[in-house]
């Protein structure tokens, strides 16, 4: 059985700390690939900016295109409304039926887990693999496979902050997808 770990968000801009993340649950829990899985419209989140999926799509392969277990997961990209994971992951459970997939949370999402949507027929379909975030508890009554990380706080809102006050985002992001960024003036004031 095929052993897949998916990692969803917005990747507004993809970081290191998404990259740091995926390659930790790789390894640590030996799996065959990661999938770098963008959504359209995030149920818990409002989109405040400009950027377009295309553009997102396209930093996310660049972020990844050196790392041979990781993917990019169009799915979400291609449905219309909220992106639920429940609905993702019956979809994908449906067209990869010889495959268990693992579903990577940072531990913001561990805390919001009760309220996600359908989240006892979710648990079925996926094993949830938790990473620490600063300030934010990762107890949880749901069964979350934690995984050790080193801790780092980068959030791609911070790299658009940085980007609008015209400040550096050396070493945040993979210097390929900062050239992506300034090529395309996104982010910018």
């Amino acid at each position: 059985m095929k052993k897949i770990g998916i990692l969803g968000g917005t990747f507004d801009p993809p970081h290191i700390g998404h990259l740091i993340v995926a390659n930790e649950v790789f390894h640590a829990l030996q799996l065959d690939e990661i999938r770098f899985m963008p959504n359209h419209t995030p149920p818990h989140k409002r989109k405040t900016n400009k950027v377009s999926d295309s553009d997102r799509l396209n930093m996310l392969k660049i972020a990844v295109k050196d790392h041979p277990g990781f993917f990019v997961e169009e799915i979400e990209l291609h449905r219309d409304g909220a992106s639920f994971t429940y609905d993702t992951m019956v979809e994908l459970n449906s067209l990869e039926p010889e495959s268990s997939f693992y579903f990577i949370i940072g531990a913001d999402m561990i805390e919001y887990l009760p309220k996600w949507h359908k989240i006892d027929e979710l648990l079925q379909l996926v094993q949830f693999v938790g990473v620490k975030r600063p300030t934010y508890n990762d107890v949880t009554e749901y069964p979350v496979r934690m995984v050790d990380i080193p801790e780092m706080v980068i959030s791609s809102s911070m790299i658009r902050d940085k980007i609008w006050n015209r400040q550096t985002i050396k070493y945040l992001l993979p210097d390929s997808v900062i050239k992506y960024i300034e090529e395309n003036h996104l982010y910018e004031s």
